[in-house]
């Protein structure tokens, strides 16, 4: 699927109706009611909801018809479990389940693979969490999901850990049109000033050796040949070689 691509799974998106929110409302009513012709009202008109949702994830590789199938699995179970009597709009709540949706279609056919047990772990906490939020209007903290699962807070902490998606460094964070900024261009090293200086330092020293010593250092470390290979290579004695190995790089700590 592209951007512009107009079929999705066989639907046609520039023809997917739009309800407004009072019509959301009547409709999430007689779904309460088991009214299935409302349901499906209430699913075709909240496809457009799922397609800007997968369009988030449309530099993650995977087959964004998959994913939009998914999305659409999401959306039914955000029908199913929303509470009409609640003072938020549907696509509040059914935004992050349809994200939700995808994400855990996204671990589950992750190559890094998470034990059973700790997926369940981790899917429990995620669903506690939603829940903890509808009631509270407010994101839980890591000990309220803990005791309300009766797990430890170490427990849950791993378990939401092991199922995160690993993001590439080549993942772009931030375009203005002009160049783009990656995540690994955010990733800093602390000693990173200190290791080029000392390159550099490096570099200058060897620089100034005679060329038999560079040539006796590039053969020893570069080539990883004995004193012996060396001394045979260049035509001297083993124990000349020895000499000015040492010669040299007592030379290159001294200037370091």
């Amino acid at each position: 699927m592209y951007l512009n691509k107009v079929e999705i799974c066989g639907v046609n998106t520039s023809q997917l109706p739009v309800l407004s929110e009072d019509e959301k409302k009547k409709l999430l009513e007689r779904v309460q009611k088991g009214d299935m012709e409302a349901r499906q009202k209430m699913i075709n008109g909240n496809l457009r909801l799922v397609l800007s949702v997968v369009r988030k994830f449309i530099n993650r590789g995977e087959n964004l018809d998959d994913l939009f199938q998914v999305g659409c699995i999401g959306l039914i179970k955000a029908i199913d479990h929303f509470d009409p009597t609640l003072n938020v709009r549907f696509s509040t709540y059914g935004v992050p389940m349809i994200i939700g949706e995808i994400r855990r279609f996204l671990r589950d056919n992750n190559s890094i693979r998470v034990s059973r047990s700790m997926r369940d772990t981790a899917y429990k906490a995620m669903q506690v969490k939603e829940q903890l939020t509808n009631e509270n209007q407010r994101e839980p903290t890591i000990d309220q999901i803990a005791e309300a699962m009766g797990r430890s807070k170490e427990d849950v902490v791993f378990a939401l850990e092991a199922i995160v998606e690993p993001v590439s460094l080549y993942e772009p964070v931030y375009s203005d049109g002009g160049d783009t900024i990656y995540v690994m261009d955010q990733i800093g090293d602390s000693t990173d000033d200190k290791t080029w200086l000392e390159e550099i330092a490096l570099k200058e020293s060897i620089e100034k050796l005679g060329e038999r010593e560079k040539k006796i250092l590039s053969l020893r470390y570069m080539a990883g040949k004995t004193q012996m290979e060396v001394a045979q290579e260049i035509g001297i004695s083993q124990a000349q070689v020895s000499r000015l190995e040492k010669s040299a790089l007592e030379r290159i700590k001294k200037q370091i």
